[in-house]
């Protein structure tokens, strides 16, 4: 399976697929994008020998036009699974209808609770106990689609969302991988019943 990410920084996700998943078991990291010409995650894939490219809004006339140039190039590479692993953008319709059922995001919260940006400081204002971190199927809503893996974590007393956020990481840079590794594998699906409801399968 051929693996596409899509990120806007640092990369650590993308740090965590290139070191658990990129050339084992049939899954190879076949392209990077960002929008950031300066985001880390670019170096991080040009260090592991993955091809990258930048699509940075302001280089065409609209987002449409950016997800068509994008989804050609990842389409090009041969891309069977797109995973926006801190992507900072959305991507629209027509980006998701040409990689159907095949996007997914990792989120630092438990959703449906916290959609969208600052997922964190929005757990912290509310003041819940209890944060995690969702890898879920994207659709065209804001962090909507169906749920593939969660997990939580009990932190009572955090007030900070850079300390919330340390404590996340990890459990994305697991997360992530293993949700990776299962549709690879060919074990998830949808309930018949219920569409919304992951299946994975023993």
């Amino acid at each position: 399976m051929n693996v596409a990410v899509l990120a806007s920084g640092s990369g650590t996700n993308l740090q965590a697929l290139l070191d658990t998943v990129h050339g084992r078991d049939g899954v190879h990291v076949v392209a990077v994008a960002s929008d950031k010409p300066d985001a880390l995650a670019l170096q991080r894939a040009a260090e592991a020998g993955v091809p990258t490219q930048v699509f940075a809004r302001a280089d065409f006339r609209d987002r449409a036009d950016r997800d068509k140039a994008m989804a050609d190039w990842l389409e090009s590479l041969q891309a069977d699974l797109v995973v926006l692993a801190g992507y900072m953008q959305l991507v629209n319709a027509e980006f998701l209808a040409r990689f159907r059922g095949a996007v997914i995001n990792v989120h630092p919260a438990l959703l449906p609770a916290f959609p969208g940006l600052a997922a964190v400081q929005q757990g912290l204002d509310y003041g819940v106990k209890v944060f995690g971190v969702t890898v879920h199927f994207v659709d065209e809503g804001v962090d909507t689609g169906p749920v593939i893996l969660q997990r939580a974590i009990e932190l009572p007393s955090a007030q900070d969302a850079s300390e919330v956020m340390a404590a996340l990481q990890p459990i994305e840079h697991e997360l992530l991988p293993e949700a990776v590794r299962l549709i690879a594998r060919g074990v998830v699906g949808r309930d018949p019943d219920n569409p919304r409801r992951v299946i994975i399968r023993p």
